[in-house]
């Protein structure tokens, strides 16, 4: 056997726990949400009850890895060689597919990236074989490839997305209509009842999709399965039994019921979708056996087609990674925030989306519809059904959406997945998660009018993300695949070197751009989003220098890079400012005027930023285009302005980090200054434009830095005084500014 088929296999080996870690990543979305998201508990304790899920499924896990096998392709056309360059293609197009995702922080699907890349890489080797044989033709491509799994994925996204939105809306509003958002006093004479039916849900999916191949051919489940009516009304009225003597106790049992939801669904995940993880590498290690058996490398597969279970002790260490993964990994939360954003409480959205022409005339059509049913409806009823939708925090937890929603979205996509599994409909678990969700909350009518349009765009962007998932893994699959095929051993290098290069640079990449908006909602503080104010005024001092150096230097790649500087700056301001109504809501005991200055600290905040963006992409624009640079004169003046915004910045930094505001009015003198500085500058390029001297794009990139330079120190003066105001209602002591260091 050859050492490139061991090192192959190696490959395969760290691709699979990458794959583990990249794939629990992207599902932890599907089980974690309804229990974050409702604040059910804390951190460690979701995590230990999904990792006591997680366990369960992996010991209870029949481990048949047949999809990865031969579910896309016919193995016994294929000799080991081709099987090891196809199912190495799969494992690098599948982690990168989907290590970019995570990076996106939008939810995929597993299942569609493995079975697209198992279809796109055997195509590729299919190919090759056709190439080197002139008695096949494109014609018999259809003889190698397995298309009925393929085209089940693309049923089932069509599926899941339409059958699940309409099923969380449907049951939340009769959730919603029976309980209300002041649901205490209802829940006490009928939660019981509600929550068994929750229960007999789960426990049905437990059945029939979590433990269904452990408990497959026992006397129980052939006994459920041919009295599955009967079997239900017993379950459910046992819970519903066991939960009312609990609530006699005062235990708060929708915890319990969010808790066990969440414990079903990892449960499943680990127990049934470890395949898509695992499936290729193991079945490379199968086909390595085999060849090395037969002391060959041109044997043909066919033993492949045998459907057996992986050994355990790989299913026992699969499971492990699984859930040391779930524990450390960041990129997960990235994830799981796009769907709480999306579906809590409220007029903001976290990382808002920017409308498009679909979504706003979605919303249209939407108040159409409602203005139209509002004439048709009696006026009581309307008073009825509106009274019991009108939101209020009872849970005073300040959780995106309360225990009653997050019961729904869990047993609704329990029951979904549940009943696919029984009809074999090969229904995606994060589309199920997702799209129950998202129709939850507009039940709910979490979607108000002032995000409406936001949310909607927010939800496309994840659909058509999933469909991009199949043709994404399709197309890389096909390319790696026929590299590595035609380009032997030296492509299966180069391939392997930039996919462990994307890999490490994607998992080591610093986080810093999310950290302060991320710290600033997380916290819900001023002190969050004031602690940076002083790290943004020096970076935008060092912004502004650097940039008017650059243009004087006409160095087009310096000014690229403080484009990009200014612009995340600018994005982080602007998240901080649709950040306020959550913050506000977490200082409404501090009284209106401590609120009024943290307003205007966050406004003159991202006004300033504003500015210095206006500032540095027209510097790159002009330089970019090789227009003609600043005269000397023009230079000459910028440098002055520039030493004098230096010295303004330098003060104000200076003030913020000390805390101490005594020099307040020397900074306003020399804004004064400054800006009749400016002024005379102005009227000077003024009487050279009139003279007919200099360039005219040069004198209005000029004229631009100026008006900017003005608005960006104004700004800068009124954010020193309105945190001056701030700090003192706040009742700040001078080494305030220490503690967020």
């Amino acid at each position: 056997m050859s050492v490139l088929y061991t090192v192959m296999l190696a490959v395969l080996a760290i691709l699979a726990i990458s794959g583990l870690y990249v794939g629990v990543t992207n599902d932890a979305v599907n089980f974690l949400n309804a229990a974050i998201g409702s604040k059910v508990a804390k951190m460690r304790t979701i995590l230990a009850v999904a990792s006591v899920g997680i366990i369960i499924g992996v010991l209870t896990s029949s481990g048949m890895m047949e999809v990865a096998r031969s579910g896309m392709f016919n193995p016994g056309l294929f000799t080991f060689h081709e099987i090891m360059i196809l199912y190495v293609s799969v494992m690098f197009a599948n982690v990168i597919l989907l290590d970019i995702y995570n990076s996106l922080g939008l939810p995929t699907s597993t299942t569609v990236a493995l079975v697209f890349s198992l279809l796109g890489a055997a195509i590729a080797v299919s190919l090759y074989k056709i190439s080197g044989d002139p008695s096949l033709t494109i014609g018999s491509l259809g003889g190698f490839i397995n298309t009925t799994r393929a085209m089940g994925v693309i049923s089932a996204i069509l599926l899941s997305v339409l059958i699940a939105f309409i099923f969380g809306t449907l049951i939340m509003w009769i959730s919603r209509l029976l309980f209300s958002f002041r649901y205490f006093e209802m829940f006490r004479k009928t939660g019981a009842m509600w929550c068994g039916l929750s229960f007999t849900a789960i426990a049905y999916f437990a059945v029939f999709k979590a433990l269904k191949g452990v408990l497959a051919g026992t006397a129980m489940y052939a006994w459920i399965s041919d009295n599955l009516l009967l079997a239900l009304i017993l379950c459910w009225i046992t819970c519903s039994v066991l939960l009312a003597f609990v609530q006699m106790f005062r235990v708060n049992i929708l915890r319990i019921n969010i808790l066990l939801g969440t414990f079903a669904l990892a449960l499943a995940f680990a127990g049934n979708d470890l395949v898509n993880f695992i499936g290729v590498p193991i079945a490379g290690l199968d086909a390595y056996k085999i060849a090395s058996e037969a002391g060959s490398t041109s044997i043909l597969m066919e033993a492949l087609n045998e459907n057996l279970p992986a050994q355990f002790i790989w299913i026992l260490l699969s499971g492990v990674i699984m859930i040391i993964t779930l524990w450390t990994s960041t990129k997960s939360l990235n994830v799981s925030q796009t769907e709480i954003s999306l579906a809590g409480h409220g007029d903001e959205v976290e990382g808002e989306v920017n409308s498009n022409v679909f979504s706003r005339s979605i919303v249209r059509a939407s108040i159409g519809m409602s203005n139209f049913l509002d004439k048709v409806i009696p006026q009581s009823v309307q008073e009825f059904v509106g009274k019991r939708f009108v939101y209020e925090d009872v849970e005073k937890n300040g959780a995106p959406y309360d225990k009653i929603r997050a019961v729904v979205n869990i047993t609704t996509a329990a029951l979904l997945i549940s009943v696919g599994t029984s009809l074999k409909l090969p229904l995606s678990t994060t589309y199920v998660c997702f799209m129950v969700a998202m129709g939850s909350s507009l039940a709910d009518k979490a979607w108000g009018r002032e995000s409406a349009v936001h949310r909607i765009t927010g939800v496309m962007t994840v659909v058509m993300g999933w469909f991009v998932t199949g043709i994404g893994a399709f197309v890389i699959a096909i390319v790696v695949g026929l590299l590595l095929i035609w380009g032997g051993t030296a492509a299966f290098a180069v391939v392997t070197l930039a996919c462990a290069y994307m890999l490490i640079k994607s998992n080591l990449k610093s986080s810093k751009k999310d950290a302060m908006p991320e710290k600033a909602v997380e916290n819900g503080t001023v002190d969050s989003v004031l602690g940076e104010v002083c790290q943004m005024m020096k970076t935008s001092t060092q912004v502004y220098d650097r940039t008017l150096v650059a243009v004087f230097k006409e160095d087009r790649k310096a000014l690229k890079e403080l484009v990009r500087q200014s612009d995340e700056m600018y994005d982080e301001c602007h998240k901080i400012k649709y950040s306020l109504m959550p913050a506000l809501r977490k200082m409404k005991g501090s009284g209106l005027e401590l609120s009024l200055y943290y307003i205007q600290v966050v406004d003159y905040l991202n006004e300033m930023a504003k500015a210095l963006v206006h500032i540095t992409r027209p510097a790159f624009d002009h330089i970019d285009n090789n227009h003609k640079g600043l005269s000397e004169e023009q230079i000459s003046d910028l440098k002055h302005i520039n030493d004098d915004v230096a010295e303004i910045y330098g003060s104000i930094n200076r003030m913020i980090t000390e805390n101490n505001f005594t020099d307040i009015d020397i900074v306003l003198t020399m804004r004064d200054e400054l800006f009749e500085r400016i002024a005379t500058t102005t009227k000077s390029e003024l009487v050279r434009i009139n003279a007919g001297e200099g360039n005219t794009k040069a004198s209005m990139f000029y004229l631009t830095v100026l008006s900017e330079t003005k608005a960006m120190v104004l700004q800068a003066r009124n954010l020193l005084k309105a945190q001056r105001y701030f700090l003192e209602h706040a009742g700040v002591q001078k080494n305030w500014m220490q503690v967020g260091r």
